[in-house]
């Protein structure tokens, strides 16, 4: 048994971990960070960068499709071996030698192998040969072992051997049909994609898709769907499951009809990965969500922060990482007695997480949103006014596209005159999206939004044409 003392451990080496552990060391810390797995984690190997990289093949095709002078150069379907080779240069073949490198480079020292906590800023990793690293912090642990996906209570399930996220987006036999539970956003994604290759692919939706984003996005994404064959089922649920003599997985769904398919995918939500973590030395329960504060530490624990996914916030890649800047600043901070600004938009609080979250979903089309929908911002008691703009009504469209076909709606604080929320949907309207969130954490006037001029012709002239339905 070894045992070795640092200022900061991390738990968790993806790419939250990876931020938090960066940012403390250049603040002056010691750290060390733990993973089991490969370092760069879930988002680098199993979820945006192979999903995403996946997805760009078959909107690579559909773009070209709708602009003649192109459309007719496009003779095939989607190459689904070019497509993993290209999702295979992306995850390096899950390796995870480059991403030690740079580890290695920013000073940061890397233990593999299963961490707990076994005392308080205590951290003991079993490692893969068998030996025992005791870690000791000075000063602080970070959890960012981020969250699994959820496998619902449906009888038969856990024996019919299903997909989920990382199966799907590490595929090697695309199969020939797959039903997909759940109608989120790895739902639609996955969906997508594999209509794009050509499986027969069923949807099952206990609701509407993308439920909690403004109801025209799922209503896009589940025509664009049923348009590329797919077979879309929502309000109902599924009963029971059965892997017939390990072939075909048969679903009874809850209106009396059956779903028979190759395959199965499983993307109904998420986990924490907090179990068998020693969460009782910091008094609290393995396998459940920690709270934390707007510096991300936890709750009633001066020294446990909780980074990413596993505290539920706000569960993208994206904003793990922008927790991840706070927390490794803060931790940095108070290890050697600095000023802590957590006071909102301060250098140390994550206060975007509450009302200015980014997410786009890379479906057809794609969905970009930032901050209060029109329903979410009613029930927050905050006065509005709602922009629609259909896009295809833009100069930028008809240059884009022969057959554009989109929507953008506005969300306005009719008191304050500020914008608080956006959605688009639409062919490349993620590129569309950065411009919305600065207008809403900065906070931005409307007024002044008239001196920002959007470039003609370009998709971007919504914002103008939002302007001119508000009025001055």
């Amino acid at each position: 048994m070894t045992t070795r003392e640092f200022d900061l451990i991390v738990i968790g080496a993806g790419a939250v971990g990876e931020n938090v552990a960066d940012r403390a060391r250049q603040g002056g810390l010691s750290v060390v960070i733990v993973e089991r797995e490969l370092v760069g984690g879930e988002c680098s190997y199993w979820a945006c960068m192979p999903s995403k990289g996946l997805l760009r093949s078959g909107a690579a095709i559909r773009a070209a499709r709708d602009v003649d002078g192109a459309s007719q150069a496009v003779t095939g379907k989607v190459d689904i071996a070019g497509a993993l080779r290209r999702r295979d240069a992306i995850v390096h073949e899950w390796n995870d030698g480059s991403q030690v490198e740079w580890l290695q480079s920013a000073g940061i020292e890397l233990v593999r192998g299963d961490a707990r906590l076994t005392a308080e800023r205590e951290v003991t990793v079993d490692e893969p040969d068998g030996a025992t690293t005791v870690l000791l912090a000075r000063h602080a642990v970070a959890v960012c072992t981020g969250s699994a996906a959820l496998l619902p209570d449906i009888e038969g399930l856990q024996d019919a051997a299903p997909w989920t996220s990382r199966e799907a987006t590490s595929v090697r036999d695309v199969p020939a049909s797959l039903a997909i539970l759940g109608g989120g956003v790895v739902a639609t994604e996955m969906a997508t994609l594999f209509a794009g290759f050509g499986t027969d692919v069923t949807v099952i939706a206990r609701s509407s898709l993308l439920g909690g984003m403004e109801p025209f996005a799922g209503e896009a994404v589940e025509t664009a769907l049923r348009d590329a064959g797919a077979d879309v089922r929502t309000g109902v649920e599924v009963d029971r499951v059965a892997r017939i003599d390990g072939g075909d997985v048969v679903l009874t769904l809850s209106d009396g009809h059956e779903v028979r398919a190759q395959q199965l995918l499983v993307a109904t939500g998420r986990v924490p990965r907090t179990m068998d973590l020693g969460l009782e030395h910091a008094g609290l329960t393995d396998g459940e969500w920690l709270d934390v504060d707007d510096t991300l530490r936890v709750r009633g624990v001066d020294w446990l922060y909780a980074v990413g996914d596993v505290n539920h916030r706000a569960l993208l890649t994206h904003q793990g990482k922008y927790q991840a800047r706070a927390a490794g600043d803060v931790i940095a901070a108070r290890a050697l007695g600095r000023d802590v600004h957590d006071a909102p938009w301060g250098a140390h609080a994550a206060t975007a997480d509450h009302d200015a979250v980014p997410q786009v979903t890379f479906t057809d089309p794609e969905v970009a949103s930032v901050g209060h929908t029109a329903a979410s911002a009613e029930k927050a008691g905050i006065g509005i006014r709602v922009l629609d703009y259909d896009l295809s009504w833009l100069a930028g469209a008809s240059t884009y596209a022969d057959h554009y076909r989109g929507t953008a709606r506005a969300i306005v604080d009719e008191e304050r005159r500020v914008l608080i929320g956006a959605t688009f949907v639409g062919p490349d309207t993620a590129e569309l999206l950065h411009a919305a969130t600065v207008a809403i954490v900065g906070e931005v006037p409307i007024d002044r939004l008239w001196h920002a001029v959007p470039p003609y012709p370009t998709l971007s002239e919504v914002w103008l044409r939002w302007l001119e339905e508000f009025g001055r």
